[in-house]
């Protein structure tokens, strides 16, 4: 469930992204979003208990600049290439390596759940897929390719969204939401880098300040129940959960944008509940 409620939060704070980012460019809606995220974290964190360990707070950190890499270059990918293979592809890598590394550390899931991950990669990959009626042929005007520096973005994207992952699962228990501090503060020093470098460190608008804000709050939340779902149960499991994200967003899009989704998106959102169901029972 934990997991579940992180994939809810994953998915509803990339719509709030989406709307953001249609505005200004999304590194100036990141750039507050994390800090004000950290913030949130360390007000928080003293209530939540938790021992200081300095190896937890390392993986913490490294989740951090996993999760700022990865964004960053997944906004590049969708700026310079076509969603309908930017998306679904880093969505089954963040999906799938998670698995794997679970399985090269030992961890042998149950007939029905093992079935449950497979049928969740599937489902991950067909709500990730753009239709022909919601794909973007072209950016700015200019007509997108899958360049190799495109794949390169989207490939290193996805693997940085799964190293995030097996990062916040190696922070284990007992720390309490003090690694998760170290995320947000790593994150956000990437982020401001990065558009420092990019001549885009500007606040944006009002508007969008509040829904920077909303993304924070979404941020802190589906993190922290990633990292207490990782502390009580498999990284294979727990991760391709969460990687069911992208559902909430289309879905999301489907019901408040009045956005055209397409057969294969329908079928792979009731392929993700039927997933997370049976990894639930197993």
């Amino acid at each position: 469930m934990l997991a579940l409620l992180a994939a809810v939060g994953y998915g509803v704070s990339d719509f709030v992204g989406g709307i953001a980012s249609r505005r200004v460019a999304a590194l100036r809606v990141v750039i507050v979003s994390y800090p004000v995220s950290l913030l949130i974290v360390l007000a928080v964190a003293p209530l939540a208990g938790g021992e200081f360990s300095s190896d937890a707070m390392l993986w913490g950190a490294a989740s951090g600049v996993a999760g700022g890499l990865a964004v960053w270059w997944f906004y590049l990918a969708l700026a310079e290439g076509p969603m309908s293979v930017v998306s679904p592809l880093t969505a089954v890598l963040v999906a799938g390596v998670p698995v794997a590394v679970g399985f090269a550390i030992g961890e042998r899931p149950g007939p029905l759940a093992l079935a449950g991950v497979v049928l969740a990669l599937v489902a991950v990959v067909m709500v990730s897929r753009e239709t022909a009626e919601t794909a973007g042929e072209a950016v700015d005007g200019h007509r997108v390719n899958f360049t190799p520096r495109v794949a390169w973005l989207t490939v290193g994207s996805g693997l940085a969204f799964a190293l995030a992952f097996v990062c916040l699962h190696e922070i284990g228990d007992g720390s309490g939401l003090w690694p998760l501090a170290a995320s947000r503060a790593s994150a956000t020093v990437v982020v401001w880098v990065v558009a420092l470098a990019a001549r885009q460190f500007a606040a944006p608008p009002r508007g969008v300040i509040r829904l920077a804000l909303g993304i924070a709050l979404l941020d802190v939340t589906a993190n922290a129940a990633m990292m207490y779902a990782f502390s009580g149960g498999l990284l294979s499991l727990v991760s391709v959960i969460g990687s069911l994200y992208p559902a909430a967003t289309v879905l999301l899009a489907m019901t408040v944008l009045g956005e055209r989704v397409g057969r294969l998106q329908r079928v792979g959102m009731v392929l993700a509940l039927a997933a997370v169901a049976m990894i639930a029972v197993a």
